[in-house]
This record gives structure tokens, C-alpha cells and sequence, in this order.
């Protein structure tokens, strides 16, 4: 993994196709906390093997400031997979900070990666462990192994639901991925969702949704961030710069939440330190304890990813 990268915050994860040379140029200046360049989805089969060239050239040359650099390969099932690593993280390892892997169905196919990116890191003179992996769990087989899949490799730094390709591996009805069907009483990705959370939690790893494929309609895209949001994914794909802003907005808690966990946090070791030293102790109208110091813990984590500072006085 990438000690830089492990912890930056993946509020936006920008997709870019990588055979759209405009693309990986507007790519860099979109306030997108993460980017990746495709090389499998958005990337017709006869323009694969040029962008390889064209996404090598975009990290070398970009300005890419802070942001997380990652390059989508194809998946392991096709005949690009290890020329994808061999050229792109041979060509351009230093600044890139992950690959992603698609389709993930099994342990040792991250496995297999990781002994990949050690022998194209030596080679390429890099630290060994320098490139992280980022794992997309987009059939039902890998859900069904999303356990074992998130303990796989010390270099695993996210896992991410892709929920087009999903859905077409359940059969379900519907011809538009990632989106709320409205028939369905309920969320239909709810235990999918959930699952996926909890083997990325129990491995340390950040969570998060894929695209919202209605890219105009944003109202509608807020709607389904919140989804995820609530549940505590870390941020979610955006496929159209106007996505960015939600995205950053909605997966950033407010400031008065970050000066609250703040305040949690004082009165909390205040209780626990001083006078009697109690475990529990009123914070305002509601008792606070153990468990109140961990959740306020992860918005003051998720704030200072964000860039928030704690509000004066």
C-alpha cells in the first residue's frame, strides 16, 4: 500500500477514460479528492493497448496536486490484464498510487496482483508495496467472497461496489445501473451495501458506491449519496465534473458536526480523567461514554480529511 494514499479521503472518485486524451486533461484540474484513469469499461476493446500509451503520458506530464492517482486495468478474465501493469505501472509507477482491479471474484486474484505489482515495482526501481490495489466487487461471486477478497493483501486500500455490473450478474430488470427503483419497496442494494461495508470496516479499508448513471439528474443523485453516506461509506464515483461538488458536499460532515465531536471528545476525557473519573457523564441533554468517543472520533477524522479545522472558541 501507500503510506500517502492510505488515509487521503475518497469523498469523489472521478472516472476518466483513458483513450480520451481531453478527458485526462480536464481530469486534472476537477476537485475530485480521487481520480482513475480506465483502461477497461469506458475503453472500446481496439483502443485499449493505445491507452495505455495515452494515460502513462497524462501521469507523467499532469499536474495531478493532491489528489489519489489510480489506473483502472481490465479484468484477469481478459488477455490485457499484465500488460496493463507491465506498461502503465513500469512506464509511470512513481506517481501512480493504485490500480484497480474490476471484477474481483476471489482472494488470489488479489493476490495475484500483488505479486505482479512486486515484480514490475523491482524492476521499475520502485519501493516494493509503492502502488496500492483497489478492489471492484462487481458480481455475485465476489460478494459471496467479499470477506476473504478484503484481507487478501497488505496493499488493499478500498473496496468499491459496481452496481451495473452487478445487478446484470443477479438478473436483475432493469436496464440503468446504480440508480433507485422506484417498484421496490426498499433499497434493492441495501444488504449488498452493508455487506460490502463490513468486510472493508473489519479490514480497515475505505468503502465505496459506484456511479449514479442518470448523470443530469442531480437532485435525484444527492438523494442516493445519502444512501451510502448514512450507512458510512466513504464517497462514491462521480461520471461528470457537476457530480464532483456533490459528492465532496455530501460525504463532508458540517462544520458544527466536526466542532460537536470535537466537544464530545473534551467532555469525554475531561469525565474520564478528572474528579471522579466517570465512564459516562451528560454532554448537554444526552449521556455520553466509550462509544460516543468512537463515533465523534470518525467525524473528526472525516473533517480532517475534508480540510476542516476546529472553529474558534
Amino acid at each position: 500500500m501507500s503510506e500517502r494514499t492510505r488515509n487521503l479521503p475518497r469523498r469523489s472518485c472521478h472516472a476518466v477514460p483513458g483513450s480520451n486524451e481531453r478527458f485526462l486533461e480536464k481530469a486534472q484540474g476537477i476537485p475530485a479528492d480521487m481520480v482513475f484513469l480506465d483502461l477497461e469499461d469506458s475503453v472500446a476493446p481496439l483502443e485499449k493497448e493505445a491507452a495505455r500509451g495515452k494515460v502513462v503520458k497524462a501521469i507523467r506530464e499532469g499536474d495531478w496536486g493532491d489528489k489519489v492517482v489510480c489506473v483502472r486495468i481490465n479484468a484477469w478474465d481478459t488477455e490485457w490484464t499484465v500488460f496493463d501493469v507491465l506498461e502503465v505501472v513500469g512506464g509511470e509507477g512513481e506517481r501512480l498510487d493504485e490500480v484497480m482491479l474490476p471484477k474481483v471474484e476471489s482472494a488470489a486474484q488479489v493476490v495475484a496482483l500483488d505479486l505482479l505489482l512486486t515484480q514490475v515495482e523491482k524492476k521499475a526501481g520502485l519501493p516494493v508495496g509503492h502502488v496500492g490495489i483497489e478492489a471492484q466487487i462487481e458480481t455475485t461471486r465476489g460478494l459471496i467472497n467479499v470477506e476473504e477478497i478484503c484481507a487478501a493483501s497488505p496493499r488493499l486500500e478500498t473496496i468499491i461496489f459496481g452496481p451495473a455490473d452487478f445487478a446484470a450478474s443477479m438478473e436483475m430488470p432493469v436496464l440503468t445501473g446504480g440508480v433507485q427503483i422506484p417498484e421496490y419497496p426498499g433499497d434493492h442494494f441495501h444488504y449488498v451495501f452493508s455487506k460490502i461495508l463490513m468486510a472493508g470496516r473489519a479490514n480497515g479499508l475505505q468503502v465505496i458506491d459506484g456511479p449514479f448513471l442518470k448523470i443530469r439528474e442531480l437532485d435525484a443523485f444527492r438523494d442516493y449519496c445519502q444512501r451510502t453516506k448514512t450507512l458510512g461509506f466513504d464517497g462514491k464515483w462521480s461520471l461528470h465534473p457537476d457530480q464532483v461538488e456533490v459528492l465532496n458536499e455530501v460525504f463532508s460532515p458540517t462544520q458544527e458536526q466536526f466542532d460537536r465531536a470535537w466537544d464530545i471528545l473534551d467532555a469525554y476525557e475531561k469525565a474520564t480523567t478528572e474528579g471522579d473519573r466517570r465512564g459516562a457523564v451528560m454532554f448537554g441533554d444526552e449521556m455520553i461514554d466509550e462509544a460516543s468517543r468512537k463515533m465523534a472520533i470518525k467525524f473528526v477524522s472525516r473533517g480532517e480529511r475534508a480540510g476542516f479545522t476546529r472553529s474558534a472558541g
